[in-house]
């Protein structure tokens, strides 16, 4: 019981640096697509440490897993987000939004094998596409949704 407490207290602080790491670089950066994927993952990384939050208290409280609080987030709205902000215009990321889209892709590829995190790991990975070639992206998302696949 121990060792899951511990791996809670690990994933409370992570979501917690997660969210504050999205929040910056929304603030930071000025390209439109970074800042609605980074906004809206900020937003979402707060709700999953609330979640987590309820857990562990429950699980101090009663020292057993809890029957009624269920760890079920939201869905993300992470690629309607960022399709959306995308429609906007073919601008490519600079060097600072590509850092810290690979650094997010770095822990959400952990947080992945650790619960939740999968969704925000391949939105990132598309908008990683985006910030490096915007035509190429549009391209590969117009062929996607004409091919009926």
């Amino acid at each position: 019981m121990e060792e899951r407490l511990n791996a809670l207290e690990i994933a409370l602080k992570n979501e917690m640096n997660e969210h504050h790491f999205y929040l910056k670089n929304a603030g930071r950066t000025a390209n439109p697509v970074g800042k609605a994927m980074f906004a809206q993952i900020a937003a979402e990384e707060l709700e999953h440490y609330e979640r987590l939050k309820q857990l562990a208290e429950s699980w101090k409280k009663d020292k057993k897993w809890p029957e009624t609080l269920p760890l079920k987030v939201n869905d993300t709205a992470v690629r309607s987000v960022f399709g959306k902000a995308a429609q906007g215009g073919e601008t490519a990321g600079n060097d600072d939004d590509l850092k810290a889209v690979r650094k997010a892709i770095e822990f959400e590829a952990k947080g992945a094998q650790f619960y939740i995190e999968h969704e925000h790991f391949a939105s990132l990975k598309d908008t990683e596409e985006f910030f490096i070639d915007p035509a190429a992206w549009y391209q590969k998302a117009q062929s996607s949704s004409l091919d009926g696949a």
